[in-house]
């Protein structure tokens, strides 16, 4: 390891955000996804829940921050994932620091079974992984960062826009599940409806209680979408996931929808951003569209270990 490096793990999420405050503040749109699972880890844990001891992972959930020869904080990652293989996500990681992650988690006897990420650093600690436990990596998902500084809002479609209750708690939650496994299907691969945040309907009633899960609610009262919005992290909100079930697509509710929250969003004072899996031409076209601009590319690589005779 580069001696001008310095890894620190830690094992909640308050001490985290204490210690790469400064570095998520400086760029908070790509540091959105571990700022805000940071944060709801940290509510969450404050109102005495603890939604980790639920999912059975064989390790302990962390937080890390690099420090360079100065003490200065130059990236951060997490391991908390809620569903397998239990990727880590990283911001942009130095091919060093990457590869020290990587010894450290080997020398605990962490498996890492994918991790996700700023490019170059997340495929960088995959394959130092997979060369230190004999496997192999497999490029599994590409996603692209967005932000919105304007937004076009398109048209609204007959209809209203409604936040969810917590009587909608089984259908958001079959829909989040519709979602991932959609996703992987018009992207190549072999759907995964278990993959993905919020996954569970404790984890859904939480967003909904929070109040950024959104329903696009028909005429005649049927419910024909649904977007997510979650609350600021740093000053930034993250739309996601964005689903329409098929029967209900090509009436521009998608758009509109995603358009209108981002709108809201903005005149409240957040930064708006989302992320579009690059298989998905549609949806990046869409997003492109109403005013949303790339930031940065990130992907998702899987270590596989082959069985042991």
């Amino acid at each position: 390891m580069d001696r001008d490096l310095e890894l620190e793990f830690f094992d909640a999420p308050q001490p985290f955000l204490d210690a790469a405050g400064e570095l998520l503040a400086a760029d908070p749109v790509l540091g959105s996804v571990i700022a805000s699972v940071s944060e709801r880890t940290a509510r969450e844990l404050a109102e005495g829940r603890d939604s980790w001891a639920e999912v059975g992972a064989p390790f302990e959930r962390w937080w890390l921050v690099v420090r360079d020869g100065s003490g200065t904080v130059v990236s951060a990652a997490m391991r908390t994932a809620p569903f397998k293989p239990y990727p880590t996500f990283a911001l942009p990681m130095a091919d060093a620091a990457a590869g020290a992650l990587a010894a450290a988690l080997h020398e605990r006897g962490e498996l890492l079974g994918g991790s996700n990420g700023a490019l170059p650093g997340s495929e960088v600690l995959a394959r130092v992984t997979a060369r230190l436990v004999g496997g192999e990596v497999v490029a599994d998902k590409a996603t692209r960062l967005w932000e919105a500084t304007s937004v076009e809002v398109p048209p609204a479609p007959e209809g209203r826009l409604r936040r969810a209750t917590e009587d909608d708690a089984e259908l958001v939650l079959s829909w989040f599940e519709a979602f991932h496994a959609e996703a992987d299907e018009q992207a190549g691969r072999e759907p995964d409806p278990a993959s993905g945040e919020h996954n569970t309907l404790d984890a859904v009633l939480v967003r909904i209680r929070e109040g950024v899960e959104w329903l696009w609610e028909l005429p005649d009262g049927t419910t024909a979408h649904l977007t997510g919005a979650g609350l600021p992290s740093y000053g930034v909100s993250r739309i996601g996931p964005v689903y329409t079930p098929k029967q209900f697509r090509g009436r521009g509710i998608a758009s509109h929808v995603v358009g209108e929250l981002t709108r809201r969003g903005l005149e409240a004072g957040s930064r708006m951003c989302l992320f579009t899996d690059q298989a998905n031409p549609t949806s990046n076209k869409i997003y492109a569209g109403l005013g949303y601009a790339p930031v940065v590319d990130m992907a998702e690589h899987l270590v596989r270990v082959p069985a042991r005779a």
